[in-house]
């Protein structure tokens, strides 16, 4: 998914990201056939999304993505914080290997922007992770199948339900995931050749690790999201945060894959600045009860964990 971290973030077939993890596509898939039919969105998908109405029959033959060496975005990969977690990306290309459950995300992200700015392309080989260097390249093995894909990460997500990646629609498809929506597999980080490691720089620690209280070297920590903890100066009221970034163009891109997740019950995310962090959140409410409302109900249709916040 900013985070598009959220982000991307996020489908919840995705992450959920959450990440993974958008708002009203600009552009629409590009016309075309597909010989087997794909089950409703509303059976299969988060809301209406899915592969789209016709899916390209040639599939097959969208190439790999080819590692090579790229200079890292300067903004993408500052420390994030969302539904209660922080989240520390590799700021340099290092060792890692994981497996987990792995989801995608398809048409109600096509044509939005990424994490790092681009255009996302579901039927490109591309993928959003929570703590990956933006850009760099993995291998995505589907466990039951077999089968891998070359991916370049150029997004954020997922961020729910302990899945380690997001891939798009065509990844997805090449290792056999795509109808199920999710399934098992082992991610792998590609050192592209020429790539500098550093003694200093040990392999980045694995998203579905549990929770460590140390954020040295990349390692995930968590928020305690039962703590409130104060926004901004007394303009009254209370706030359900649902996220921090360092760049105001990560915070915006969370919050453009939250619009449709959340415009269905009534919520809208909103962005400012505070002591030198772009937080998200929904409100102000008048009183905290109020606010808890709103949180249970992020948490009741969505799954979203969220803190309460001094306005």
């Amino acid at each position: 998914m900013t985070l598009q971290v959220a982000c991307r973030f996020l489908p919840l077939a995705m992450a959920a990201m959450l990440v993974s993890c958008g708002s009203t596509p600009t552009t629409e898939p590009p016309p075309a056939t597909m010989a087997t039919p794909w089950p409703s969105p509303s059976t299969r998908y988060y809301k209406d999304d899915g592969p789209g109405d016709s899916v390209p029959a040639n599939l097959d033959a969208i190439p790999d993505a080819v590692p090579r060496l790229e200079p890292l975005h300067r903004f993408a990969n500052r420390p994030y914080s969302v539904f209660g977690r922080e989240y520390v990306p590799a700021t340099s290309l290092r060792p890692y290997r994981e497996r987990g459950i792995a989801s995608w995300y398809g048409r109600r992200f096509h044509g939005e922007k990424t994490s790092n700015g681009e255009i996302y392309d579901m039927y490109a080989m591309t993928a959003a992770h929570p703590t990956l260097p933006l850009p760099s390249y993995a291998r995505v093995t589907g466990v039951a199948s077999g089968k891998s894909v070359i991916v370049r990460v150029n997004d954020r997500g997922p961020f729910l339900h302990g899945r380690v990646i997001d891939l798009s629609f065509a990844a997805a498809e090449r290792i056999g995931i795509a109808q199920k929506g999710s399934g098992e597999v082992e991610v792998e980080a590609i050192l592209p050749a020429g790539t500098p490691l550093l003694a200093s720089s040990p392999p980045l620690p694995p998203v579905a690790l549990a929770p460590s209280t140390s954020t040295a070297a990349g390692i995930v920590a968590p928020v305690e999201a039962t703590v409130p903890a104060p926004v901004a100066g007394a303009e009254g009221g209370f706030v359900v945060q649902l996220g921090a970034f360092a760049n105001f163009a990560n915070a915006q891109n969370f919050v453009a894959h939250l619009a449709n997740q959340l415009g269905p019950i009534g919520v809208e995310a909103n962005v400012r600045q505070v002591n030198g962090l772009f937080r998200v959140f929904a409100g102000p409410y008048p009183t905290r009860d109020d606010a808890k409302r709103t949180a249970d109900r992020l948490r009741d249709a969505l799954g979203l964990p969220s803190t309460i916040a001094v306005h």
